[in-house]
């Protein structure tokens, strides 16, 4: 197989992996960031970077994993450049309806400014662990700790979250305290 072949191999195997995987990876990147338009470019820059290391990713079955680190270490990484301490939300966005993938009866913005109050490294470890339903192992691997680090990472955040989350979502609340 030639030069040429090879690219254009590799240019359909990692097509292909995109119209698999990217709405399930920029919903990973949304739960990291908190925020749809930083998810969008965490995740664009996350596989910019698989792009150019597709050749050496040799499980691929492994990529997931590969991604979802890049990921991490990208938006970890947003928080220690200096111009996004100096970049400021607006009250008012200019887009017009926000888009959600399913009935959402505002319960689920409540839930997570709770989940996006974490510190991003325990946030990291919620996410990764409740919504991508990773083992404390491919948790670890994923971050780069010790599943110790993972154990207690989630045990602080579940107890910030149990804390900080408002009585109107407690699975046990029936309205009738009011």
């Amino acid at each position: 197989m030639g030069r040429s072949d090879r690219w254009a191999q590799r240019d359909v195997e990692f097509t292909d992996y995109l119209a698999a995987r990217q709405p399930s990876l920029l919903r990973t990147a949304y739960l990291l960031t908190g925020d749809r338009h930083q998810a969008e470019d965490v995740l664009q820059t996350s596989l910019a970077k698989l792009y150019l290391a597709w050749d050496k990713v040799h499980d691929r079955n492994a990529v997931d994993a590969y991604v979802r680190r890049i990921m991490v270490n990208e938006n970890n990484s947003l928080w220690r450049r200096g111009w996004k301490k100096r970049e400021y939300a607006a009250d008012d966005v200019p887009e017009g309806d926000p888009h959600h993938d399913a009935y959402d009866d505002g319960t689920n913005d409540e839930l997570w400014r709770v989940v996006q109050s974490l510190p991003p490294k325990a946030r990291a470890v919620v996410v990764l662990r409740y919504y991508e339903q990773m083992s404390e192992a491919e948790t670890a691997d994923a971050l780069g700790i010790s599943i110790g680090t993972v154990k207690s990472q989630c045990s602080r955040a579940l107890a910030a979250l149990r804390e900080r989350v408002p009585v109107t979502l407690h699975p046990r609340y029936s309205g009738e305290d009011q």
